[in-house]
């Protein structure tokens, strides 16, 4: 078994859609980065890639490449996840916590967590997702980005249940 921690950042800004989890969800700012910025994916991705000590999604998709200017983050973590089944690995569990004032996120969360489980290849009950405030606090508080924290447990295939 192994296990990986992800932790990802980006501020919203207008002229941006906000996807999250490879979504588009309705709020007038979105996230800024060179590809869409899927905060809540960079995190998974870098969770996977850290459980497989394999660097993190900068190493694997540098922001200096222009094939990844725009890039969909979800494409990107079926890249990642294409690398773990290669190692071997299959996904255990996933737990995200989403740190935002606005959008209010709970409205999302199943979708997001169905489609997150699609991409990773197992169950949607092994993905949990949970959004939170910052109380105000912070750049998160104020309204200017959004924070993803995400930890994976992953194990070799010749363990997974049948």
């Amino acid at each position: 078994m192994r296990i990986g921690l992800g932790i990802d950042v980006h501020k919203l800004v207008e002229g941006r859609d906000l996807i999250l989890a490879g979504l588009k969800i309705p709020h007038p700012l979105g996230l800024l980065g060179h590809s869409d910025a899927d905060v809540l994916v960079h995190a998974v991705e870098d969770a996977i890639l850290g459980a497989l000590a394999l660097g993190d999604i900068g190493k694997l998709f540098p922001d200096t490449d222009p094939k990844y200017k725009g890039a969909s983050s979800i494409k990107m973590l079926d890249e990642v996840v294409a690398l773990m089944e290669e190692a071997g690995y299959y996904v255990v569990n996933v737990d995200v916590t989403l740190i935002a004032q606005a959008p209010k996120l709970a409205p999302y969360i199943f979708a997001m967590r169905e489609n997150l489980a699609k991409h990773l290849k197992t169950h949607v009950h092994e993905v949990s997702i949970k959004a939170t405030t910052s109380e105000g606090m912070g750049f998160e508080g104020r309204k200017e980005g959004i924070t993803a924290h995400a930890i994976c447990l992953l194990e070799k295939e010749t363990c997974k249940p049948c």
